[in-house]
This record gives structure tokens, sequence and C-alpha cells, in this order.
């Protein structure tokens, strides 16, 4: 294996510019900025409690020490800027996501809602029972590694025997993962095209927030819900 420095780099820049360009042109559509002002407002009341800021504090710091972790010590050894066919980098990321997804499914089912100290530490989160943006950062910094650990351990054994990929392989995974995580604590109710979708996420999302004990337990897609008879 080879520490590419120049293609994790490159991923890090790029990561952080569609993020950027994403959101901008996202709230450019009057539907989605709406819905963010609504978020924000109900936003508003929780990070005036005391509870708040300490555990989203926590929490982002653990988040960006994790993040650079990767594009430092995992990322330069699994890709690449070499050019690879579309057909393989589509692999690439559809095998990524769902991979990524099924081990936290396994790991959000098992041991965050098992019987172990780690169903204290995600109880948690568990607190915001009507989710809004600020609740996707109020998460134990625990829990926040072990969640960005699955997606940087996903990524270094499938580069293993898939790799080394390039770079829009992890990209898109990559994005997916931080956005969907944050977008699937919102409040949004657009039950028409385009939106519809994006609405069901985030209410299957706020029904697993309910309680302890409702379903919806992956996070990139409910395919594993509904394959072992977890969909809420």
């Amino acid at each position: 294996m080879n520490y590419d420095w120049q293609a994790a780099l490159a991923l890090l820049i790029l990561a952080i510019i569609i993020t950027l360009i994403g959101k901008w042109l996202a709230f450019k559509i009057p539907a989605l900025a709406k819905a963010r002002e609504l978020n924000l407002e109900a936003d508003k009341a929780k990070i005036a409690t005391a509870k708040y800021p300490p555990i989203i504090a926590a929490t982002k710091k653990i988040g960006l020490t994790s993040n650079l972790f990767f594009f430092i010590a995992i990322a330069p050894f699994f890709v690449t800027l070499s050019a690879q066919p579309i057909s393989e980098i589509l692999l690439g990321i559809v095998t990524i996501l769902m991979v990524y997804d099924f081990f936290y499914y396994l790991t959000h089912r098992f041991i965050f809602h098992g019987e172990s100290f780690m169903r204290k530490v995600h109880a948690l989160h568990h607190q915001a029972r009507n989710p809004t943006y600020i609740d996707a950062y109020y998460v134990h910094p625990l829990e926040t590694f072990i969640g960005i650990s699955l997606f940087m351990g996903t990524v270094a054994l499938l580069g293993l025997f898939m790799g080394p990929f390039n770079i829009v392989t992890v990209l898109i995974p990559y994005v997916i993962f931080q956005q969907l995580n944050i977008v699937n604590h919102t409040h949004i109710e657009l039950d028409y095209f385009p939106f519809k979708t994006l609405s069901w996420i985030t209410a299957k999302h706020s029904v697993h927030h309910e309680n302890m004990h409702k379903g919806n337990y992956a996070t990139i897609t409910l395919l594993y819900d509904k394959l072992f008879g977890t969909l809420d």
C-alpha cells in the first residue's frame, strides 16, 4: 500500500467544496429554506438550555479530530488520483455505503439499543423525542467516535480487497454519510415531489426517537430494517 497524501488532500478539499456548494444550492430552494428556518427556530430553545451547548461542543470536537485522523492516517492508503472505469467507481460507491450501513445497523440495534453500558451512552441522544437540526450534534462523544470509526473501518476493510479507490469512490459516500446523519434529524414536512423521499426518511428517524424501543436503526437506507423486520 502506498501513502498517497496528495489524493487524500484532494479528497478532503473536494468534500469541503461539495458540502458548501451543496448546502448553498439546497437553501436556494424556497421549500428547503423554509424548513431550515423552522428547524433553527426550534433549535433556539434547545441551545438556550444548560445541557445542549457542552455536549454539542464535545461532539463537534471529537468529530473534527476523528475526521482529520481519517484523512491523515487512513484515506491516503486507500485512495488514488488514478482514473478508473465508471462502472468500478459506481460499484465502489454502492458497496461502501451498503457495507457501512450494515455495520451501523448492527451496532445501532445490538449495541446502542442492547443491554450494555452503550445503551446509556445512546440514551443521551434519545432525550430528543422530536429531533430537529441541532439534535444531530446532541450525541455522546463516544457514540460520535464509534459512528465515524465504522465509516473509516468500512473504507479500510473494503480498500484491502477493492482498493485503492479513485477519490470519487470515497468522496460521494463520505459526503452522503456526513450529510444524511444530519438531515435525518431535521424536521421536514414536504410530502410532494421531489422532497417526498426526504420527508419520509426524516419521519422514520423521528419515529425511532420516540423511545428506546422503536426500530429504524439504519442510517443510509432502511433496507436492512426492511430485511430484518425492524422497520417501524
